[in-house]
């Protein structure tokens, strides 16, 4: 004996619930995404953020004369960031010109900043070159000259 299948067309209780299911897991799969996404672009704009606070700060710290030797420094950009840095002396050159030498500086420099109750950094380094009062001999050579 053959079924006979009603004239009415439609979907089944069973298909309908199937099609709910994977439409709800394929709108969770498309917000879980774009959440992530969302939290890649902020972490990505801090970096960037502090990439350019420390190219400032290096700038400065590169160019102030005289530089301040073998001292920490530190400063705020704001209550959430801010940053270290220490001047030390490499190379001492005695012989470079009338003007009493050069010295080579390495400038070592992070940039910090507060992310969810922890602490990020960014370091980054940079050489310069100081010149060395003319007055200092080479045995003289200390703190107070190198300031």
């Amino acid at each position: 004996m053959a079924m006979h299948r009603s004239s009415q067309s439609g979907f089944s209780l069973l298909e309908m619930m199937v099609a709910t299911a994977l439409t709800g897991l394929t709108v969770v799969g498309l917000l879980s995404l774009t959440s992530q996404s969302l939290s890649n672009s902020a972490r990505i704009r801090e970096y960037d953020r502090a990439a350019m606070l420390a190219r400032a700060q290096m700038d400065e710290l590169l160019t102030v004369d005289p530089p301040r030797l073998n001292q920490p420094l530190e400063g705020a950009f704001d209550p959430l960031s801010g940053w270290e840095a220490r001047i030390t002396p490499v190379e001492v050159d005695y012989n470079a010109g009338a003007a009493g030498g050069t010295l080579l500086a390495r400038v070592d420099l992070t940039i910090w900043w507060q992310r969810d109750g922890r602490r990020k950094t960014f370091p980054l380094e940079a050489y310069r070159r100081v010149r060395i009062d003319p007055s200092s001999a080479p045995g003289n050579l200390d703190q107070r000259t190198l300031q």
